[in-house]
């Protein structure tokens, strides 16, 4: 009688190598994509961020119903709305990355992406901030350490600077909260978008179309922003970029650790952060530097102490 050889295949190892590599191919994808939206959204210039809002929400949900039509994944989107009182959380989901999605907007439109990328940076620590208060999760003492300095860091700026650095707190409070409510829906990241955009399109809908009847609609002019480029196209290819990196995002996290992912998600704003400094030439002040680097700092420690908690629990 032969002996079953113990582990994994080799064939197996090879293919769990390559869907790996599939998943990292994914994830960077996501994270440049996201990282390059001050480039995009910089092409907008002259419309203002509010209409450039209402346009992303439209076409958002209008590729997304496209989009899941083609994938034929409409059952989680039915089952959603089936059960009204549940689409509560939903709503304020909506209108939590509805404001994120607005203040980033405005933030390149008034050039200030070093301190939307700082926001980017401080959310994976607002978002251990939040479960600590409302998920009473518990964090070792160098996590705790690194929520510190990221705190120290924010204090500085508070400090050293003459006026309250709300886009930054903005950005990091809105979108650390849309994911604290996010994990509490019942839905993957593509049927969520589109219940989330068909909330607030009605209401995208109505204001555009005021806009277009008084006049002041920026959809028809033929020449926008650096490259020129007519406006109708910006604001329908928004919808697309919107969901393209999502479902890259989605790619990745079938196939990758969540460590793995934690890690890629840094790329996002540390891309941000060199096309501000590289390409819009913003001025990086030395209180911004001490808190960048603070919050680097707490992301370094924390991310390394999440790391080794994980591999401890592997050889457990």
């Amino acid at each position: 009688m032969r002996r079953e050889q113990a582990g994994p295949s080799v064939e197996n190892l090879a293919q769990a190598r390559r869907e790996s590599a599939k998943g990292v191919g994914f994830g960077l994808g996501a994270y440049v994509m996201w990282g390059c939206f001050p480039l995009y959204f910089a092409l907008f210039e002259g419309i203002p961020a509010w209409e450039v809002l209402l346009h992303r929400i439209l076409w958002s949900c209008v590729f997304m119903v496209l989009l899941i039509s083609v994938i034929r994944r409409w059952s989680p989107v039915r089952a959603a709305f089936a059960e009204p009182r549940k689409l509560v959380p939903v709503l304020a989901c909506s209108i939590l990355i509805a404001l994120n999605w607005g203040i980033y907007i405005h933030a390149v439109e008034v050039h200030e992406v070093l301190q939307a990328s700082l926001g980017y940076f401080m959310t994976p620590l607002v978002n251990v901030g939040l479960g600590m208060l409302f998920l009473k999760e518990r964090l070792t003492r160098v996590q705790l350490f690194a929520l510190g300095l990221a705190v120290l860091g924010l204090s500085l700026q508070l400090i050293g600077l003459t006026k309250l650095p709300w886009i930054t707190l903005s950005l990091a409070v809105t979108f650390g909260t849309y994911g604290l409510l996010r994990k509490r829906i019942a839905l993957d990241g593509l049927s969520g978008l589109l219940v989330e955009t068909m909330m607030l399109a009605p209401l995208a809908l109505l204001l555009i179309s005021g806009q277009w009847f008084s006049g002041e609609s920026h959809f028809t002019a033929s020449d926008v922003g650096p490259l020129g480029l007519p406006a109708s196209v910006l604001m329908m290819s928004s919808g697309v970029l919107t969901a393209l990196p999502l479902l890259a995002f989605a790619g990745a996290a079938r196939r990758l650790r969540l460590a793995t992912v934690g890690f890629l998600m840094y790329i996002n704003p540390t891309m941000q952060f060199l096309i501000a400094l590289l390409i819009f030439k913003e001025t990086l002040h030395p209180t911004m530097l001490i808190t960048f680097v603070l919050i680097w700092s707490g992301l370094a420690l924390y991310t390394a102490s999440t790391f080794f908690q994980h591999r401890a629990r592997q050889r457990g």
